[in-house]
């Protein structure tokens, strides 16, 4: 009976630590991930006070950021969800029909380079942050209808030299990984 308690414990620790990573996956997804029921992690999501997925959505839309003086309106590709300024953001892109090849229905690899250049972007807090270098790696392809949610993380800060790191995952898939170094510039 221990055992079996202190596997649920575990579990929802996991489960907390994997939702504040991507809010976005589903009960059925997090049950794949984890080998349990969706009962299961509906009764675990429950017991630790986290909402449903559409509940997740409308509170993060909610959400008050401060203002990114790196870009301006509608330069920032896909939807932020969080900002931690100078440290992480999260943004949402659902890929449409724009953004795909017609023939394969595969989305165009630089509407994911968009999404995660301009997140990692804005997390800097400076007035004029420029791309000095990017290495990308495209993991998968992602489809049309696909939600794509990219995690920008300063990793490392040496004067006006940033170093971010940027995931996109569509649901516990990763798909795309960039590692960015910007420039902050004095105007």
């Amino acid at each position: 009976m221990a055992d079996r308690h202190k596997a649920k414990e575990k579990r929802q620790a996991e489960l907390t630590a994997c939702l504040e990573d991507n809010p976005f996956l589903t009960d059925e997804e997090l049950a794949k991930l984890f080998g349990v029921s969706v009962s299961t992690i509906r009764l675990d999501r429950l017991e630790l006070g986290i909402p449903e997925l559409r509940e997740r959505m409308r509170l993060m839309a909610e959400r008050q950021f401060p203002p990114i003086r790196s870009l301006s309106g509608g330069e920032l590709v896909g939807e932020l969800i969080t900002l931690e300024m100078g440290r992480q953001a999260i943004s949402l892109m659902e890929i449409t029909d724009q953004m795909v090849l017609a023939k394969t229905r595969i989305a165009r690899g630089h509407h994911l380079f968009a999404q995660a250049n301009s997140l990692a972007v804005a997390v800097i807090d400076a007035e004029v942050v420029l791309t000095g270098y990017a290495r990308i790696r495209f993991k998968r392809p992602v489809y049309i209808h696909d939600k794509v949610v990219a995690k920008a993380e300063v990793v490392n800060r040496k004067h006006r030299v940033y170093h971010v790191e940027v995931t996109s995952r569509v649901g516990l898939q990763e798909v795309f990984r960039g590692k960015f170094i910007l420039f902050t510039k004095e105007v």
